[in-house]
């Protein structure tokens, strides 16, 4: 039986928490924690944090389209995070932790397109309040960079890491409830 296969390369704030909601539904094939939209060859996470590579903390989230659609896909990505904040997430600070979409091709640019109008129905605030306009990049894909080893799955590896109940665990909490259908049986 053959799979549907898409990749969708994210960034929203840090990318542990998207890394660990992403891996807890039904579909996603894998995820892996890079950098991508910068300028600077291989970097590594320390410079990456610095906020002078362009780059952005992401995930490249591999799914089976027949088992979970691609609309669901990115509509947990709009509810992981929050659009509006732009340059950080939470505390998190920096060009690094933008919110942005890296698309592949005019289809793939379209699909993020339409699901950034999407969030923007749940997520902008009244007119006359710049604040809270979804603030979401939609950039061409460049050069995809992995992040080093301990950043992968490093919600699993890590569960009582402090970051991980403060931050992580709300929005695999929130991407859970949200899209419970969707969540993956132990």
């Amino acid at each position: 039986m053959s799979k549907n296969l898409q990749t969708f390369v994210l960034a929203g704030g840090c990318f542990w928490c998207l890394d660990a909601a992403y891996r807890a539904l039904d579909g996603v094939e894998s995820v892996v924690s890079g950098y991508t939209g910068g300028s600077v060859d291989a970097p590594s996470y320390e410079l990456v944090c610095t906020g002078r590579t362009g780059h952005a903390e992401a995930v490249k989230v591999t799914f089976d389209a027949d088992v979970i659609p691609a609309d669901t896909i990115l509509d947990a990505y709009f509810t992981m995070h929050d659009p509006r904040q732009l340059d950080h997430q939470g505390a998190d600070t920096g060009t690094q932790y933008r919110s942005a979409m890296f698309f592949a091709d005019d289809a793939q640019k379209a699909l993020f397109e339409a699901a950034r109008d999407r969030a923007a129905d749940t997520w902008d605030a009244p007119i006359g309040r710049v604040e809270g306009t979804v603030v979401t990049t939609i950039e061409p894909a460049g050069t995809w960079w992995d992040a080093e080893d301990y950043h992968q799955d490093f919600f699993t590896k890590n569960p009582g890491q402090g970051y991980c109940l403060a931050v992580a665990v709300p929005k695999v909490n929130k991407v859970r409830a949200a899209f419970s259908q969707y969540v993956k049986v132990a």
